[in-house]
C-alpha cells in the first residue's frame, strides 16, 4: 500500500514521497511545492477551486465564498455545522475532505502511483488548554481523510517530522530544538542526534498560537478601529453611550471566522451600530465591508503589510496597509517599531513554550546546541529574537521554512 506524506497546514499544504531515501516534493499546483490551504466556492461556474486558484478568484472579484484557515476549525462545533454551498449541504469536514481528495488526485496524477494511505503531520496540540477539543480535532481530521478516500491515515507530530528532515544539521551527540511556527500553532521538539540516520526524540510541546494570530493582532490594532472598534454607540433611549461590542471586529480580524460574518444577523447588527453611532462614518465602513464581503481582502492586506514590515530594516521607509478597497488610494501606516512592540507579547509566549519543552525533558537551555527554525512564521524577527534571548549560545539553522515537515513525513513513509 503506497503512503503519501501530507503536511496539511493552516496556511499552506504540501505532499511528498521518498525516492531512494531522498524526499521528493510533489507539485500540486503548477510547479509550486506548496499549495495555499484555501478554497473558493464559485457561484458562477459552480465549482470548488483550491490553492492559489481560490485566492485568485477572490481577488479577481468572482462571486462566491472564500475560506482559509480551515485547520483552525478542527475540534470546534463549527466543523460539523452544515451549510448550503453550490446546492449541497456540506459541513466543514466535507470541505476539508474535498481539499485533501484533490491533493490525493493530483499527487497520483503526478507520480503515477495510487495512494490508499496517508502519513499526515499534526500539531502537538490543536488546542492548548482544552483536552476535549484537542481530542475532537484529531477525530475530525481522521474523518476528513476517510471521506477523502484514504483507507488508512497515521499521524506524526509536525516538529518531529521537521527534526527528521533536519537531522543532518547536527553532529552526533548534539542537542537540537525544532521551533516550528506555523499559521495556527507553534510546536517544538527537542531531540538528540545519535549518528547515522538515528535521532532520539526527548520531548515535544505545542501551543495554539501562530502566524494568523500575528495577523489578527495587527488588524485589531490598526485596521479595526477604522471600522468602528472602540467607537461610542448611543443607547436607543436616552443620552447614555456604550462602546461598540468587540465580537464582530475580533471575528473580522480572524481568518477562519470571516466567512461566518456574511449572514443577515451580522448585517443587521452592523447597521444598528452605524445608526446609533456617535460618529457613524467609521461604522459605515464596517457596513461596506460586510455588504461587499471585503473581509478577506482586508486580511490579505494586513498579511502583506506584516511581511513588508518584517523584511525591512530600521531606516527603511515604513510599510503601509493598503486599504484602497475601503477608499481609493487609502493606506494605514505600519511603523516597524510599532509592529515589533505589538507582536512582542505573542513572541514571548512562543519563547516561554520553547522553555516548557526543555522542562518536560529536564534539560537546560545551555545544553541546546542548535535551534532549527521551520514554518513560515518562524521568519518573523520578533520570534527569532525571543528564542535567541533564551538560547544565546545555540547556533541557528534555518530549515526549509515551508517544506521541512513534509520532507520529514516523506522520509518516514519510506522507512515504515
Amino acid at each position: 500500500m503506497a503512503t503519501l506524506g501530507i503536511d496539511f497546514g493552516t496556511s499552506n499544504t504540501a505532499a511528498g514521497i521518498a525516492i531512494d531515501g531522498v524526499p521528493h516534493l510533489i507539485a500540486l499546483e503548477a510547479e509550486a511545492q506548496t499549495l495555499p490551504t484555501a478554497v473558493f466556492f464559485d457561484f458562477e461556474s459552480y465549482e470548488m477551486r483550491i490553492g492559489a486558484a481560490a485566492s485568485d478568484a477572490l481577488l479577481a472579484g468572482a462571486e462566491g465564498r472564500y475560506m482559509r484557515g480551515l485547520k483552525s476549525l478542527l475540534g470546534t462545533r463549527l466543523m460539523r455545522e452544515k451549510r448550503v454551498l453550490l446546492g449541497e449541504r456540506l459541513d466543514f469536514i466535507d470541505i476539508v475532505a474535498r481539499f485533501l481528495s484533490t491533493v490525493k488526485t493530483r499527487a497520483e496524477a503526478a507520480t503515477g502511483q495510487k495512494f490508499d494511505a496517508a502519513l499526515s503531520g499534526r500539531p502537538v496540540r490543536f488546542h492548548s488548554d482544552n483536552d476535549a477539543r484537542n481530542a475532537q480535532a484529531l477525530i475530525d481530521l481522521k474523518e476528513a481523510y476517510a471521506r477523502a478516500g484514504f483507507s488508512q491515515v497515521d499521524f506524526m507530530n509536525e516538529p518531529e517530522a521537521a527534526a527528521q528532515a533536519n537531522r543532518d544539521a547536527l553532529r552526533p551527540g548534539d542537542l537540537g530544538l525544532v521551533v516550528d511556527i506555523g499559521g495556527g500553532t507553534s510546536d517544538f521538539t527537542l531531540f538528540r542526534q545519535r549518528g547515522a540516520d538515528e535521532i532520539d526524540i526527548l520531548a515535544s510541546h505545542g501551543i495554539r498560537l501562530g502566524g494568523t494570530d500575528f495577523d489578527r493582532s495587527l488588524s485589531i490594532g490598526r485596521v479595526m478601529p477604522q471600522l468602528g472598534m472602540g467607537s461610542e454607540i448611543r443607547h436607543a433611549f436616552g443620552n447614555d453611550t456604550h462602546l461598540a461590542p468587540n465580537a464582530i471586529f475580533n471575528d473580522l480580524a480572524t481568518w477562519a471566522k470571516i466567512p461566518f460574518l456574511y449572514g443577515p444577523e451580522t448585517h443587521r447588527a452592523a447597521a444598528d451600530l452605524q445608526k446609533f453611532a456617535v460618529h457613524p462614518k467609521r461604522l459605515a465602513r464596517l457596513v461596506k465591508v460586510l455588504d461587499e464581503e471585503l473581509g478577506h481582502d482586508l486580511a490579505f492586506a494586513v498579511e502583506a503589510g506584516k511581511i513588508r514590515a518584517n523584511d525591512g530594516k530600521d531606516g527603511d521607509e515604513d510599510p503601509v496597509i493598503d486599504v484602497s478597497m475601503l477608499k481609493p488610494r487609502a493606506t494605514l501606516p505600519l511603523p516597524r517599531a510599532w509592529v515589533r512592540k505589538r507582536l512582542s507579547g505573542l513572541a514571548e509566549q512562543i519563547g516561554a513554550a520553547a522553555m516548557e519543552t526543555l522542562k518536560v525533558a529536564d534539560m537546560e537551555a545551555e545544553e541546546v546546541d542548535r535551534l532549527i527554525f521551520v514554518g513560515g512564521s518562524s521568519l518573523m524577527q520578533v520570534v527569532e529574537a525571543a528564542l535567541q534571548d533564551r538560547f544565546p549560545q545555540a547556533e541557528v539553522h534555518r530549515g526549509a521554512a515551508l517544506t521541512a515537515i513534509v520532507e520529514g513525513l516523506a522520509l518516514k513513509c519510506s522507512s515504515g
